[in-house]
């Protein structure tokens, strides 16, 4: 890759990016063209072997960022590393992220602080101190937050998480129009049921023939979401919500709640006896 072209080329921070949706995401950019900052919490071993098999690919080695964005530093520390290494910043990725799927009442006030710092706190930390480093070096750029399709759905047992992701659907609307004066767009794209794990497929999973268009989502076609919102194609695009689930919650509750079906969240309430 010639040199001067890699010193204009556009700029990602992509978090959580060691497997997964993050993964999907990174190499989907990578295609682009993108020069990409990673960042993992605990398994540095999957993402320097993703950073390498990157490099052999797209001949760019991307910069490994360990992080922890249940600690509000970490979130400043990233940006900031991100530009000094790359020297701009025009995409941040905000995809780490992490669940709780037991009820409120088996939670302690531990375990809800932790949800809330990985899923909005460092989140909108990441955000903040990704627009500063845009508008001082004046960088039209664009800032992203993985929600799902959970922060526009209830489920049971998803109070803490769900509402987190909720909660960045909300706050992304008003980090539209507040950075929407120094050119930077703020969306979000929702994922619905998406595999994670390379086992998977997305054709043969239960699930994945519940869903309208017959199967589970990819991380490539998060990546694909994500890469075509922050283009020059989507200029015009702020403040949105973009779910992408195949049709998966569309058709409402309630859900079969069978073995056969795979998944569920209903509950079954056996007839009443008659009196």
């Amino acid at each position: 890759m010639d040199a001067s072209l890699t010193q204009k080329s556009r700029v990602a921070l992509v978090t959580g990016a060691g497997q997964g949706i993050g993964r999907g995401i990174a190499s989907v950019l990578a295609q682009k063209g993108y020069r990409l900052a990673l960042t993992y919490h605990s398994s540095v071993d999957g993402i320097e072997t993703f950073a390498q098999d990157m490099r052999h690919t797209y001949g760019a080695q991307p910069i490994v960022l360990q992080c922890d964005l249940t600690k509000p530093e970490d979130a400043q520390r990233i940006v900031a590393e991100t530009v000094e290494a790359c020297g701009r910043l025009d995409l941040v990725v905000n995809n780490a992220g992490g669940g709780d799927n037991r009820p409120l009442l088996d939670m302690s006030a531990e375990a809800i602080a932790s949800v809330i710092h990985l899923d909005y706190t460092g989140p909108m930390l990441v955000a903040k101190h990704a627009a500063a480093a845009m508008i001082e070096q004046e960088i039209a750029g664009s800032i992203l937050f993985i929600t799902s399709s959970r922060g526009e759905r209830a489920y049971p047992g998803d109070s803490i998480y769900g509402g987190m992701k909720a909660a960045l659907i909300r706050s992304c609307g008003s980090l539209a129009l507040e950075w929407a004066p120094h050119g930077i767009r703020v969306n979000c794209v929702g994922p619905g049921a998406t595999v994670h794990n390379l086992d998977q497929d997305a054709y043969a999973e239960p699930l994945g023939r519940k869903i309208p268009l017959g199967r589970m989502g990819t991380p490539s076609d998060i990546g694909e979401a994500i890469a075509w919102l922050a283009s020059p194609q989507a200029s015009y695009i702020t403040g949105i919500n973009l779910r992408v689930d195949g049709g998966l919650i569309l058709p409402g509750m309630p859900e079969d709640t069978s073995e056969a079906a795979g998944y569920g969240w209903g509950q079954v309430y056996e007839p009443k006896p008659e009196q």
